[in-house]
């Protein structure tokens, strides 16, 4: 496939491209945008043909789930197969933010999108571009790291066109992203876990949940 590369405002996304990668998106196609600290790829979850894209696009495991970005925690609500107190603590609290939460996911959710685990992770961005393209699409989007697998993860979209171009539809070249990466939490078990360190401490964590 030919791959597009489009520049973009991320303080202030010009609508006409944000109005173009909503488009993709609802072909069923891939697009890589910045977000707070790194570019993600993004995807409709419900189109299994654009989920399957993603996965060659990565190289990745099927087995591994995709993450999900959501637009508040009423779209959340309605992806999750149950949420318990301590998802509302943290997402009141971190939303939007770099915190991705792992909850049990509803039965609408394809199985292929959780790697048929039946768990998904779930994060609410601060980046204008990816808020706004949540608002145009009025859905949630997979949202997982514009890399092949196994490679360093891209913060400008030079090195995701160079890394990606053939392999998605379009990018959208914010400049850099200099955030820290999202830390991630698994609230499914009795127990919370911290899965992987980033811009929100375990302290954080620990006082938010046990205040």
């Amino acid at each position: 496939m030919a791959t597009d590369l489009v520049e973009i405002n991320p303080e202030r996304p010009e609508p006409e491209i944000v109005e173009r990668a909503a488009d993709a998106v609802r072909s069923g196609k891939v697009v890589a945008i910045p977000t707070d600290a790194l570019y993600t790829l993004v995807a409709d979850p419900y189109n299994l043909r654009a989920v399957a894209q993603v996965f060659r696009a990565k190289g990745r495991e099927v087995h591994r789930s995709l993450p999900i970005l959501v637009g508040d925690i009423l779209m959340a609500e309605e992806l999750a197969g149950e949420l318990n107190n301590r998802f509302y603590l943290l997402a009141r609290r971190f939303w939007p933010g770099p915190l991705t939460i792992i909850i049990p996911a509803s039965a609408h959710v394809p199985l292929k999108v959780t790697g048929n685990t039946g768990r998904m992770a779930l994060r609410q961005s601060r980046s204008n571009i990816a808020c706004q393209l949540i608002a145009a699409l009025n859905q949630p989007l997979i949202s997982t790291s514009a890399n092949i697998s196994g490679s360093p993860t891209c913060h400008n979209g030079i090195d995701v066109f160079g890394m990606m171009d053939g392999r998605v539809d379009l990018v959208l070249d914010g400049g850099l992203c200099t955030g820290v990466g999202a830390t991630t939490i698994d609230i499914t078990e009795p127990m919370w876990k911290l899965i992987k360190s980033g811009a929100v401490s375990e302290k954080e964590l620990s006082e938010c949940l046990h205040p």
